[in-house]
């Protein structure tokens, strides 16, 4: 399960931390949530223009699961946010994951922290 942070550091070429998203990517063991893919979106449109974002992002998407959100990941974001210290789109990054049961991928300290206490895999990307 890659995170938005995991996802930008692989599209601005980031090291290490794109190396070992380019790994994963394509062999059909990786997703993300469509919430966590807007973040790249907007991200990537303020920094490299909306043609290249957008391209960017639609070949991501080529290479992954992506998982859209019914009412219950809603719900469980939701209870992921009301315990504070994440965005609401980091919570359903790992309310996903938690769906998932999956490692989540990311260098974001507050969702790192917060695997401690939730007590799910975290793979930390930092340097």
């Amino acid at each position: 399960m890659l995170d938005a942070w995991a996802l930008i550091a692989f599209l601005d070429d980031e090291r290490p931390a794109a190396a070992q998203v380019e790994a994963v990517l394509g062999n059909g063991a990786v997703a993300a949530c469509s919430i966590n893919l807007g973040e790249v979106l907007y991200r990537q449109i303020r920094t490299a223009g909306a043609t290249a974002a957008r391209n960017g992002v639609t070949k991501l998407r080529g290479e992954m699961t992506v998982l859209n959100p019914d009412w219950d990941l809603v719900v469980s974001a939701a209870k992921v946010k009301a315990n504070g210290g994440l965005s609401y789109a980091d919570a359903f990054c790992v309310a996903t994951a938690l769906r998932l049961e999956a490692e989540l991928w990311t260098g974001d300290p507050e969702i790192i922290d917060l695997a401690r206490k939730l007590q799910f895999e975290v793979r930390d990307l930092r340097p």
